[in-house]
């Protein structure tokens, strides 16, 4: 049975003006990867050259054209192809000349020739798929972290982050990203730095508050052998990581203060020691921090320092709350759902207007993060194909009134407003009295007519 012939072959022109010999080297090279056409002239093959060749073995003497005069044509018409120069001369001298000229090897007439030949072809064809696969991948990666799939909406806070984050693309100013938790601040990050021209360089995320203080420093800068107890080699820190590329530094707020005085000369020397060590290393590192906390209140505290907010400042990008991105709830619950369904084989799932109403009156104290673990829960609970406002499991604490909902009289309104924040604050009568502005007496009142107890001291 013969061996499938590949879609996208490998083109070999040869051209060698003994047609014997080129009939050996044919059948030398012969596979189901190579697609190979033989020329007995140089003139006939530049003919063709628009098919556009990955390697060429040239015969160095010609009966039409010089070997120096057909190598430089070759890389003329295309500048891509590999041209392997095969010739009864062993002279180092023409040999060297035509490696500077561009040739990819000189390989001299005899009895190893084919061998050496399809060595060497094989080498090339490696080498090109290697680089094709980096390629792909490359792309693979910058569809991956496209703004607009990465980041799944259409409302005009979600724009103008895309705006945000296209300036930053664009230029090498550190970043800071500010929102709350589950907005999807590392997604930002990664979506700068793969559309940067650091792209092709590392990402180094770091979480800074899930490290151990004692930890901390040694993961950042790293240390040498010795450093201390338990030190047993050199390691790198995420700096180092991170070196052309991007450092991601997650819940920076949350840094200590001496270690924050540290990140501070690294990043304003642009170098860094390793601890235990001596040894100057320079950096070429673009920062972008993120946190949920506000920083310039802590700066007010005393508790982040000043000159450190804003060497990190740079360009400031705040993710809305989901609660606060209108439609994009919706189009994201569709875009989790249709996700869960095809990766676990199940029927795609659609959202009842029941379903739609509550999840865009549902406030999502986690955010994307929670709209997610929610929705995929759904599509298991669903028996259908319908997703029901019954699958959705949403926590008490994100509920909110969503008015235009249900037609109630101001009284039941104002009852459920009452009883959410009772729930919030643990039936605490004074803190939701203050809350709502209004008088205790009225607390008291919903309580007696619903039957409950204050478990709370108001006083």
């Amino acid at each position: 049975m013969d061996a499938p012939v590949d879609k996208n072959p490998y083109k070999i022109f040869i051209v060698e003006d003994n047609e014997l010999y080129a009939k050996v080297l044919k059948k030398q090279l012969e596979n189901r990867r190579y697609e190979i056409s033989v020329f007995h002239s140089g003139h006939s093959c530049l003919a063709h050259l628009d098919k556009k060749p990955s390697v060429v073995t040239l015969d160095y003497r010609l009966p039409d054209i010089g070997g120096d005069e057909m190598l430089a044509a070759l890389l003329r018409g295309h500048p891509g192809v590999h041209v392997v120069v095969i010739s009864g001369q062993d002279d180092i001298e023409t040999a060297i000349k035509l490696l500077k000229a561009g040739a990819y090897d000189y390989i001299v007439k005899g009895p190893d020739t084919r061998e050496k030949l399809v060595h060497t072809v094989r080498n090339i064809y490696d080498s090109d798929q290697l680089r094709s696969e980096n390629e792909t991948l490359k792309s693979a990666i910058h569809e991956k972290y496209d703004f607009r799939k990465l980041i799944k909406g259409n409302s005009k806070q979600i724009e103008h982050v895309f705006s945000l984050m296209e300036k930053a693309a664009s230029t090498n100013i550190s970043v800071s990203v500010t929102g709350e938790t589950g907005t999807g601040k590392e997604l930002v990050a990664k979506g700068i730095h793969y559309n940067s021209k650091r792209k092709s360089q590392p990402f180094v995320a770091v979480n800074v508050s899930a490290i151990p203080e004692g930890l901390i420093e040694s993961e950042l800068f790293g240390h040498e052998k010795g450093a201390f107890t338990g030190a047993d080699g050199r390691k790198q820190g995420k700096f180092e990581q991170a070196n052309g590329g991007t450092l991601f530094l997650d819940e920076i707020a949350d840094l200590d203060l001496n270690l924050q005085s540290k990140l501070l000369r690294v990043i304003q020397e642009r170098e860094l020691i390793r601890l235990g060590g001596s040894q100057v290393i320079p950096l070429d590192v673009r920062i972008i921090t993120a946190t949920h906390k506000n920083l310039e209140k802590l700066v007010n505290e005393r508790r982040f320092r000043q000159d450190l907010y804003y060497r990190l400042l740079g360009l400031p990008i705040h993710l809305p709350p989901l609660r606060e991105r209108g439609h994009d709830v919706i189009m994201l619950a569709k875009y989790f759902a249709d996700e869960f369904c095809r990766e676990n084989g199940l029927e795609p799932r659609t959202l009842s207007q029941g379903a739609k109403e509550m999840l865009q009156g549902y406030a999502f104290p986690g955010n994307i993060r929670e709209l997610k673990a929610i929705t995929e829960l759904a599509c298991v609970l669903s028996t259908g194909n319908s997703l029901e406002r019954e699958h959705f499991q949403l926590s008490q604490n994100g509920m909110t009134v969503n008015l235009m909902a249900e037609e109630k009289t101001l009284e039941e309104y104002t009852n459920d407003i009452i009883s959410h924040y009772l729930k919030k604050y643990n039936q605490n009568v004074k803190l939701v009295a203050e809350k709502l502005n209004i008088g205790k007496s009225t607390i008291y009142r919903f309580l007696q007519l619903t039957g409950r107890k204050e478990t709370s001291p108001s006083l």
